[in-house]
């Protein structure tokens, strides 16, 4: 029985558990309902199994059993597993009450990966190599894959991956159940910065006796557009945005301080380099000109998320032959979103693959984007993700020949 004819056979099962997965959304790097519903979906299977010391992770490790040459190569496919602070407006029957979401569809991920895991522990002989299976918390912006690669994961098969391949599924942009995929960059990097503006207190009729941070915060806020437009290269661009404002406490009080947090996203490791070096520079100048001093800090996040070219041409190969080329699209342009799979892919070629899971009866390009309370997934594209997955790392290892 083929990959694709065994997935078939359990999808029902794998809707199944998308299905319980998405009824308890959990936030962040600690996920104990969801990882106690991974394990449970992962019993009795050949695998080798190490749970995080620091964040709620799960790496599985398969050794193939078909006889090799040489070295056996290891290969990693990776599931993102957290869910986000957001009251589900879905209308799903199976929708989440507790007031979290899986507005992303990491719910659609773990279960894909859980068909991949059982695919392959099923075709286990047909492999002359180790497979890793990464199931991730924290992808939401708290650098859960960093974690997971300080506990080891790269070294978990006594042997690092030679490929690495991750499927994000989108709830709008193209028709259900095609995938996507674009060489070199794929999505920016996302940094956060905080800033502070300190000045002197007062009363607002009288604001040459005072200090004011409110009029340097606004400048500097301005300033951020000029910096985009005017520094950087239309060609190469960054994305700077400021999502909190912060200021005052009364209508007729100059505060003691104000204070503004954003992020900047580039497409570039150069890009990103300049824009943290200009930040800092452009709000510490705007505030000596005003006469008020600032603190800057940089949370860095994510790089640069960067698709190895010729992995990225085996998967639009690997999807025509398991569906026919009409289920994949190359990207034009990268997204500005940012994903912690960046950092398995500065270790490991590989590809972060696009897979649409529109519901059919939406028009892809208005239905409500990833993130949305109001976001839906057609969980029937998950038996063709996990069979990408696991035909991917299957033919990587197959032995020598076949």
């Amino acid at each position: 029985m083929s990959i694709r004819d065994f997935l078939a056979d359990i999808e029902e099962e794998l809707i199944a558990l998308r299905r319980d997965l998405h009824q308890i959304p959990e936030v962040g790097l600690q996920l104990p309902r969801t990882q106690a519903r991974i394990l449970a979906a992962l019993e009795g299977l050949p695998l080798e199994i190490t749970l995080g010391r620091k964040v709620s992770s799960i790496v599985a490790v398969l050794r193939g059993t078909a006889p090799g040459d040489g070295e056996r190569p290891v290969v990693l496919l990776r599931g993102d597993m957290d869910a986000l602070p957001v009251r589900e407006l879905s209308g799903e029957p199976f929708a989440a009450t507790n007031g979290n979401m899986h507005a992303c569809g990491h719910d659609l991920h773990m279960a894909l990966l859980v068909g991949a895991v059982r695919a392959l522990c099923e075709h286990r002989d047909r492999l002359a190599g180790d497979v890793i299976f990464q199931f991730q918390p924290g992808e939401e912006g708290v650098d859960g894959c960093r974690y997971m690669l300080e506990e080891g994961l790269l070294d978990v098969a006594g042997r690092r991956p030679v490929a690495a391949w991750a499927i994000h599924v989108w709830s709008a942009m193209d028709p259900c159940g095609v995938f996507s995929t674009k060489p070199g960059t794929v999505m920016a990097s996302s940094d956060e910065f905080r800033v502070k503006v300190l000045g002197r207190g007062g009363h607002g009729s009288a604001p040459q006796r005072a200090a004011d941070p409110v009029a340097p915060m606004a400048a500097m806020i301005s300033a951020t557009h000029d910096v985009v437009t005017r520094r950087f290269d239309v060609f190469d661009p960054v994305v700077v945005t400021v999502g909190r404002v912060a200021a005052g406490t009364a209508h007729n009080v100059i505060p003691e301080h104000a204070e503004f947090d954003g992020t900047f996203r580039a497409f570039s490791d150069e890009a990103r380099a300049r824009v943290a070096d200009l930040l800092p520079r452009l709000f510490h100048g705007i505030a000596a000109a005003h006469g008020v001093e600032v603190d800057y800090e940089r949370v860095e996040q994510y790089p640069v998320t960067v698709n190895d070219d010729a992995e990225t041409e085996n998967v639009a190969r690997v999807v025509a032959d398991l569906f026919g080329a009409d289920r994949h699209v190359r990207w034009e342009h990268p997204l500005s979103a940012a994903e912690d799979f960046s950092r398995i892919l500065q270790a490991a070629p590989g590809c972060f693959i696009g897979l649409s899971a529109c519901p059919p009866d939406l028009n892809p390009a208005t239905a409500p984007m990833n993130h949305s309370a109001h976001a839906r997934f057609d969980d029937r594209v998950v038996a063709d993700g996990a069979a990408l997955l696991a035909e991917l790392a299957a033919r990587r290892i197959a032995p020598a020949g076949r």
